[in-house]
């Protein structure tokens, strides 16, 4: 009789266990994928932003087409990703093309001057920004979440379940990780 009173003792322990468990796994799967969507809010406003600053850059630039032609090819590829880690890679490819549009710019001071071209660049500042916080807030959940799904105990229940890894939001390019270089 005490024999049957400790195994079910130690059935309802694991079954507790493993409710509260899984139900982790659910709380920062849904945190991991709300801090997505709420970084996803800010780069729709970057890719809104994007045309306009191309097409006030493009008054003055008129040589610069490919430069122009890469921004909006990188951000139609970035803005119609479908997964998280299409949305990185588009992101970044993003990134990059954004950087030859300043160098541009850079090279036109009537357009530097040109308070339209000023506003936007605020704008995209701002929303840049707001993009970092939200990067840094979804890697964040993520990097508990993807502790909790590789560490032992939670790994089994993972596995089990069908809790995998999730991306982290990282500079994929060495463009990016280069520090920008600003002359006078």
């Amino acid at each position: 009789m005490a024999v049957l009173g400790i195994v079910l003792a130690v059935i309802i322990i694991l079954a507790v266990w493993m409710a509260a468990s899984y139900n982790g796994f659910v709380r920062l799967r849904n945190k991991s994928e709300e801090a997505f969507s709420a970084m996803d809010v800010s780069l729709k406003k970057r890719y809104d932003l994007i045309p306009n600053l191309v097409e006030t850059v493009k008054g003055y630039a008129k040589h610069e087409r490919g430069t122009l032609e890469a921004v909006i090819a990188a951000r139609n590829k970035a803005a119609g990703a479908t997964t998280a880690e299409q949305r990185i890679a588009g992101d970044s490819a993003l990134n990059g093309a954004l950087r030859s549009l300043y160098a541009v710019a850079e090279g036109y001071p009537e357009l530097k001057a040109n308070t339209n071209f000023n506003e936007l660049m605020g704008q995209l500042s701002r929303v840049e920004e707001e993009i970092a916080g939200s990067r840094r807030y979804y890697n964040g959940v993520v990097n508990k979440y993807n502790t909790k799904v590789e560490m032992f105990p939670g790994v089994i229940l993972a596995n089990l379940f069908g809790f995998r890894r999730k991306p982290l939001y990282e500079v994929n390019s060495e463009e990016e990780r280069e520090n920008v270089k600003v002359s006078f």
